[in-house]
């Protein structure tokens, strides 16, 4: 039995999103700026777009262990979305949200995943909480790694309730 994860994140940054883009749609340079993101290696490109482009993420965490998983962009659209499937020790969909606000950006990051480790996915009636925590304190260090690698504050980071990703964008391939 899978155990599904609905985990929203919002960041606002100083910064114009064109910037933002430019850092977010750089995946090969996420582990210089993101803290527990130990590699990024590409397994396949893309299109022109990077639509199709497969790439294997290795995260260690807060908590005593790592999650590994490949990423399959499903949706690029400069500058406002980046969307993907999941598959290995997480499995579903991810989507970043950039949208230009008064004096910055807002980055909104949907991620709707079943946890597939197996011991992960038989304490996560109990660990669920933990597996949030921890998930939340990864994507603060990457809130705040982006705005430091920007030269920018981090205006705002929060955890949001609901609003997952959406099927039809995520996996829309436009």
């Amino acid at each position: 039995m899978a155990a599904r994860l609905e985990l929203v994140t919002e960041w606002t940054l100083a910064a114009p999103i064109d910037a933002v883009w430019a850092e977010l749609s750089a995946v090969e340079h996420w582990p210089q700026w993101w803290p527990y993101l130990r590699a990024v290696e590409c397994l396949s490109p893309g299109d022109a777009r990077g639509v199709g482009e497969r790439r294997r993420y290795r995260w260690a965490t807060r908590l005593p262990y790592t999650i590994t998983f490949e990423m399959r962009s499903t949706a690029v659209e400069p500058p406002r979305l980046l969307a993907g499937e999941a598959r290995g020790d997480l499995r579903g969909r991810g989507c970043w949200q950039l949208t230009e606000i008064a004096g910055g950006t807002c980055v909104r990051y949907a991620w709707s995943v079943d946890v597939d480790k197996p011991w992960m996915r038989l304490l996560a009636p109990l660990a669920r909480p933990l597996f949030v925590w921890n998930h939340d304190a990864l994507m603060r260090a990457g809130g705040e790694g982006l705005a430091r690698r920007l030269g920018v504050p981090l205006l705002r980071h929060a955890r949001c309730e609901g609003g997952g990703v959406s099927p039809a964008r995520a996996g829309s391939g436009r």
